[in-house]
């Protein structure tokens, strides 16, 4: 379901309440209150341009409620409250009568013409007659939950009133939750909150009004915090758990314990008329060192009911027990005061919630990071169970962790300037861009953590949700008043409110109503490339053990969407189509691109839209263990790339391919992939000689690991403006800086200076843990392909082929690390290399693979680094028909007597250089 589909059905009820409306006057002798929204469903019908709420709408069980901020409303407002009771009545129903409670009697006579049938009661009774049930604020029953039934059962209820007035002769009242209005509202997710409203003449939106001014939190929690925390200085993730973080984002939501980077793992939040503490890790419930706050906190969620608390929770019971409230190991049931709930809990989520809306407390705890890690093609925020739970109590599970260790409390007093709160910082963002607002020291240093929370929350994807539309709606705001940083090689972003800038923008443009009137204030220099129109892309695949990208030789421009059909057969088959070939994700200081700047479709229907923000190369992406033949696929509309495939294009396709108008380009061989800036190809005359010299790489390659010429998946390589790490790094693809891009391409340089680093990033991608012993081995052990490559391929010399290779340089790192000892902590690159090099200049290469292949036949391997080198020792050993124990012990290896025993009927390599 898209986005605005889901959108729909609030923006429908919104169209039925606005109905024939053009402007609604608040301007007159009346002070509303602001009302506070919380949840998925409720969502404002009036909003002042402070972004306070004066009227709003919201669903509960199968029931429908509005409340007007003030019991005048409902005369003044004739048109609005004649569409408000249709609403209520719900679709379909006939039932024309309406129960008014007396104090708002004036409002039959503005129904008398109406087609409803007014009945004036003196209060809410069960056995009414009709379907909808008109109140103010003040009267709502000695029983707000009967009420509360009705309209859980299909009822509609119109309320009006203000709270500022009560909460001035109740000062140190919880207007939240004892103010009577807010027994009924506040359970569908709108409370009459103490602030008074401002009045103005508004005009009626043809869409549910947002602001960024809306997106701010609904209480400072200053009491909830000095009740929760006292008696306690410090909270702790016990040693050995690690805990998932807790995104606070709801306006009634609250951060607990955090750290110092405001990663909270234990947090609160008010939800209808009940209460909610979440707990990254269940160790953080019972952990004796929390056992004060538990105390506490057990007491807020019963608040003075002294009912049952339900345990479902391995090893909360205890902890539950020393509240000194009645505790009973138990699943859920409506008739606790308190569940204590697991992370994923079997019960019914609805219910979970419903029994919280009703005044119920809840305690979730547990992690959801192995859940995300066991279920990656699902989405945690929408698919975990806990989170279907809390996500509209404005708290989340995150896959992000925090490891076990003590953290000190807030000041409650201080909590909101002090501590990392999701909501409140936005808030502040979007002063500061919009109004100029400085931002205080620690709130700058939180920036970079609200950019990422900004992309993790618009994740949700609760399109039917008001806060998440107005979260949407203030950052599409920010980015229309400030633009998106143009970041460029030459236009690095630096500061907190760029990076910020820079992060938001990719994800808004993915889940805003209308990306394509933002695209304008995103990317500023989008020039109209050529296009071709109906491509057909031919595939037949064949693929291992891993996905594999397949390259169309297609490029889509920042912000253009095209459709892709797609062959049923590959239908719902974990199948994507990914926009974008640079896939590392940078996390720098400085940036020189975007964080993120692919992105995948699931392949789910026979036409798939697709676009990126950042534009990128169009590639099929198929799952593993996938054969198909004679598959194709065929592009609506994009812009052709220079792409040249091994066999297939010809020097005369490539004479006009090099100048196609894409600024990446491709060149595929037999078993790699280069991906460059196309620049660094226009002046590509023979790319058939530049094939067959990476063919010969790509030989030498497998020959030394032992493994057939043909690649189970061919190696990809691409040049980048930034990386994530060092100047290169190995994986799929292989990513380098794009100053790399021209040494991949020239055969004469390479064959005269060599290539060291790309070799060494294709010798990572050879490594098997087998053999590997992390970390001495892991910048050692690949060097071994650069220095054979260099050797057969380039004709270039080891001495020659890096400086660290020179014969001084490597006689002098022997000296030093027999000077200090043979010790294996200093074994390590080069100096861990030197041991493979001497094994390979008294034996060979063909040694060496005959090792490489020796391991392809076993199939037990050990786990330590220790036992691991004495398998290692006895297989060089066995094949080169020498006892070489006495050479490994000479580098410190651990080698065990078994080992040597072992071995002990072979003959001794006693002239070793290590001798």
């Amino acid at each position: 379901m898209s986005n605005q589909s889901i959108q729909n059905d609030h923006e429908k009820a919104y169209m039925s309440l606005t109905k024939g409306l053009k402007e609604l006057d608040f301007r007159g002798p009346y002070v509303p209150s602001d009302l506070l929204l919380i949840g998925d469903h409720a969502f404002p019908l009036a909003m002042n341009s402070k972004g306070q709420v004066l009227m709003a709408a919201s669903l509960y069980g199968c029931g429908r409620i509005v409340a007007l901020g003030h019991e005048a409303y409902l005369t003044a407002f004739p048109a609005l409250v004649e569409n408000a009771l249709i609403w209520l009545r719900g679709d379909g129903s006939s039932n024309p009568t309406v129960a008014v409670h007396k104090n708002v009697k004036a409002l039959s006579d503005n129904l008398s013409k109406s087609t409803f049938q007014v009945e004036v009661v003196g209060s809410f009774s069960r056995n009414l007659q009709s379907g909808v049930y008109v109140t103010d604020v003040y009267n709502v029953g000695a029983d707000p939950k009967d009420l509360v039934d009705f309209l859980k059962e299909g009822g509609g209820v119109l309320i009006a009133g203000q709270a500022w007035s009560w909460a001035a002769d109740h000062p140190k009242e919880n207007t939240l939750h004892h103010f009577d209005g807010n027994k009924v509202s506040g359970v569908a997710g709108i409370y009459f909150s103490k602030n008074p409203g401002e009045v103005e003449h508004l005009p009626v939106y043809p869409q549910i009004p947002a602001s960024w001014m809306a997106v701010t939190l609904g209480k400072d929690f200053e009491d909830d915090l000095q009740f929760l925390l006292h008696g306690v200085s410090e909270l702790a993730i016990p040693k050995g758990s690690v805990s998932s973080e807790v995104l606070v984002h709801g306006p009634l939501a609250f951060p607990i314990a955090t750290t110092g980077g405001g990663q909270a793992f234990l947090a609160g939040a008010y939800y209808g008329q009940g209460r909610v503490i979440v707990t990254g890790h269940e160790g953080v419930l019972s952990a004796e060192e929390n056992a004060s706050f538990w105390k506490n906190a057990f007491h807020w969620l019963d608040e003075g009911r002294r009912g049952v608390i339900g345990v479902a929770v391995k090893h909360g019971i205890k902890i539950a027990k020393d509240s000194g409230l009645k505790t009973e190991n138990t699943g859920f049931r409506k008739d606790l005061s308190v569940f204590v709930s697991p992370s994923n809990p079997n019960e019914d989520w609805k219910e979970i919630q419903n029994f919280v809306a009703e005044g119920g407390g809840l305690v979730i705890g547990g992690h959801v990071w192995w859940w995300a890690q066991t279920h990656g093609e699902l989405n945690t925020f929408t698919d975990f169970g806990g989170n279907k739970i809390i996500n509209q109590m404005g708290l989340s599970l995150l896959k992000s962790t925090i490891n076990a260790g003590s953290h000190k409390v807030p000041d409650p007093s201080q909590a909101l300037k002090d501590t990392y709160h999701f909501r409140h910082l936005l808030h502040r963002f979007a002063k500061h861009v919009t109004l100029n607002e400085k931002l205080s020291k620690q709130e700058e240093e939180f920036m970079k953590k609200l950019g990422n929370d900004c992309s993790v929350y618009l994740n949700m994807k609760a399109y039917d949700c008001c806060h998440y539309s107005q979260v949407v709606a203030t950052l599409t705001d920010i980015l229309k008043k400030s633009g998106m940083p143009q970041v460029s090689e030459k236009c690095p972003v630096k500061s907190p409110k760029d990076h910020v800038l820079l992060k938001v923008g990719t994800e808004v443009y993915k889940h805003c109503p209308d990306p394509d009137a933002l695209l304008p204030y995103l990317i500023k220099d989008n020039p109209l490339l050529p296009v071709v129109y109906n491509h057909r892309v031919k595939l037949d695949v064949n693929t291992a053990e891993r996905e594999e990208w397949i390259s169309t030789g297609l490029y889509l421009a920042p912000g253009m969407k095209t459709f892709v059909a797609i062959p049923a057969e590959i239908i719902n088959k974990k199948w994507q189509i990914q926009i974008g070939c640079q896939t590392d994700g940078l996390n720098a200081a400085e940036l020189k691109r975007a964080p993120h700047v692919h992105v995948r479709f699931p392949v789910i229907s026979e036409m798939t839209q697709v676009w990126n923000l950042w534009g990128g190369l169009i590639y099929l992406v198929a799952p593993p263990k996938t054969e198909a033949q004679g598959l194709e696929v065929v592009v609506q509309m994009a812009v052709p790339a220079p792409y040249y495939k091994s066999g297939v294009t010809t020097n005369t396709d490539w004479s006009l391919l090099r100048s196609a108008p894409s600024p990446w380009a491709e060149l595929e061989f037999d078993n790699i992939i280069l991906t460059v800036p196309s620049d660094a190809v226009r002046e590509l005359e023979n790319p058939d000689e530049l094939a067959a010299f990476w063919n010969d790489i790509m030989k030498a390659i497998a020959d030394l690991a032992a493994k057939p010429h043909k690649f189970p998946r061919k190696e990809r390589f691409v040049a980048d403006i930034q990386i994530s790490h060092g100047w290169m790094h190995a994986g799929y693809p292989v990513m380098a800086h794009k100053g790399s891009a021209e040494a991949l391409i020239n055969v004469k340089n390479a064959k005269t200076k060599g290539m060291w680093g790309a070799i060494h990033e294709l010798g990572h991608n050879q490594q098997r843990g087998c053999w590997e012993f992390p970390s001495h081995t892991t910048e050692a052990t690949c060097n071994l392909w650069s220095v054979y490559v260099h050797e057969n391929v380039f004709g270039i010399n080891r001495d020659k082929a890096h400086p660290a290779m020179s014969l001084e340089k490597r006689n002098e790192r022997t000296r030093d690390y027999i000077k200090e000892g043979r010790q294996l902590s200093k074994w390590s690159v080069w100096t861990a290399l030197e041991t493979y090099i001497q094994l390979q200049e008294k034996f060979g290469w063909d040694t060496l693979k005959k090792v490489f292949a020796a391991y392809h036949k076993m199939d037990k391997f050990p786990k330590g680094n220790p036992e691991k080198m004495n398998v290692y020792a006895e297989t060089f050993s066995k094949a080169v028909g020498m006892n070489l124990t006495g050479f490994f012990k000479a580098w410190g290896w651990p080698i065990e007597q078994a080992t040597e025993q072992k071995l002990s009927s072979l003959p001794a390599w006693t002239d070793h250089p290590m001798v």
